[in-house]
């Protein structure tokens, strides 16, 4: 046997091996809860003089109701613009005119904030997030409720409604989904729904949702535990705790067929995406899913991206990504044309390369370079006081367990190829929604256009 071949097999075979045996990730933390059920996680790290501090609360849009939807959106905004004790201003005065920072995001699923500052200041970021848990609604009144609610519309109006290709993944979502599903409707919500939204609908929400027992205190950074956990007494623990919240019941989605889609947008290209439906935060498929994923789209060497913009120099640019909500997934495919291509060949060159996946399966050395890549992103995410307060947050709010990311990053690295190849099977079948965005009057741009129904916008 070549000299050659030997290094490549000895080198196959230090990859399988070393995925057999991944490294753990340490991040030293303690977890406790108060009697109001707030649930209190501190990881000290002394390397840096700054604290992150991360309110995670469980809700999202899926806890919205079909008519009013989008609370839980304008509620990340509502949340800054002050509280009982806090008035409007005083908290980026104390984040962001102190060298630090703060923010929120929102999602089908949780909402959470968080403070960035100088280890200092810990104590005045603490005193900020308890005030609006506990005391927002003592300064909500209809005009800051209206002067937040027309923000809300201007941030939809931006980044959906006049946004080339915004709609795609509200379109998406509505084929994919039944109406009735907690995930068939926008995060952001819908115009006629924020338009609706009474002082009273919104001050119900927040009651029930932003209270002790539906929230998680994630403190990373630069801070004595015993220091914090008085912090956390002195500021969280006389807060009043919530009602027992109700969780709404979440159905796999399967599709029996394909949904052709075509919609017409401002826009000078065309584009085309597919999407199948998949699965949740709770199912270790997502895993395969993900590694799928970096198989398929991103560096040159992988296979879509070598194929049909390197290779055939058909597409501008290709991506594919694993969606992972809590309850339900989505995988992606999004393709851009280059000049002198159609949407229709694009597709059937994809499904071409993706049926070949699905018969073969993956190489060993496909596994390692996604993994790698997965591997490195999983590890700069912890590097920050802010990335491992949300990271400890998201263990506890999904899994109730702060270091589920031990457990996460042991399955990632423990994917094979016989993973790949079965999740590839199960899951991107003829049952999936496929759309086409084009321009303005080009309908026969789509992909397969004759069997596209055009998607027909409701105007609000």
């Amino acid at each position: 046997m070549p000299r050659l071949a030997i290094v490549l097999l000895a080198c196959v075979g230090a990859i399988v091996l070393s995925q057999s045996k991944p490294p753990a990730i340490k991040i030293p933390f303690e977890s406790y809860r108060l009697p109001n059920g707030l649930t209190v996680i501190l990881a000290p790290d002394h390397s840096t003089p700054t604290v992150a501090v991360t309110v995670w609360y469980h809700v999202g849009s899926k806890n919205e109701t079909i008519g009013r939807t989008g609370f839980a959106h304008l509620f990340e905004h509502v949340m800054f613009t002050g509280s009982g004790h806090v008035p409007y201003g005083t908290h980026d005065r104390l984040t962001e005119g102190v060298g630090g920072s703060n923010n929120g995001t929102t999602s089908n699923d949780r909402t959470t904030y968080y403070e960035v500052v100088p280890s200092n200041y810990l104590e005045d970021a603490l005193w900020l997030e308890s005030d609006r848990m506990g005391f927002l609604l003592d300064t909500l009144d209809i005009e800051k409720l209206n002067a937040q609610r027309d923000v809300v519309k201007n941030e939809r109006r931006q980044g959906v409604d006049n946004q080339p290709y915004g709609m795609s993944d509200e379109i998406i979502s509505g084929a994919m989904f039944p109406s009735t599903h907690p995930y068939s409707w926008p995060v952001i919500g819908s115009m006629k729904d924020l338009s609706a939204a009474s002082e009273q609908d919104v001050k119900n929400f927040f009651r029930l949702y932003y209270a002790p027992n539906n929230a998680f205190l994630s403190i990373a950074g630069d801070f004595e535990p015993s220091a914090a956990r008085a912090l956390v007494t002195k500021y969280f623990g006389g807060l009043t705790q919530g009602q027992p919240v109700p969780r709404p019941t979440v159905s796999p989605v399967t599709l029996n067929q394909e949904t052709r889609l075509v919609f017409e947008d401002r826009v000078q290209v065309p584009r085309l995406y597919i999407a199948w439906p998949t699965v949740g935060e709770k199912s270790d498929d997502r895993f395969a899913l993900s590694v799928l994923d970096a198989i398929t789209a991103g560096p040159r060497t992988t296979r879509l991206t070598k194929a049909l913009v390197y290779d055939q120099q058909a597409a501008s640019t290709v991506g594919t990504f694993q969606d992972t909500s809590e309850d339900v997934g989505q995988w992606v495919m999004i393709i851009t044309p280059r000049p002198g291509h159609s949407l229709t060949e694009l597709e059937a060159a994809a499904d071409a390369i993706l049926d070949k996946l699905k018969t073969e399966g993956p190489t060993a050395v496909e596994i390692q370079r996604a993994t790698a890549g997965l591997e490195f992103e999983f590890v700069s995410g912890l590097q920050s006081n802010l990335g491992k307060s949300g990271t400890l947050a998201d263990g506890a709010g999904y899994h109730n367990d702060p270091g589920y990311f031990q457990t996460e990053y042991q399955k990632m690295l423990a994917v094979t190829p016989a993973d790949v190849k079965r999740v590839a099977n199960k899951y991107l079948t003829k049952g999936r929604v496929v759309l086409s965005i084009v321009p303005m009057g080009q309908l026969n741009q789509a992909s397969k256009s004759a069997e596209s129904k055009p998607y027909r916008r409701v105007e609000e």
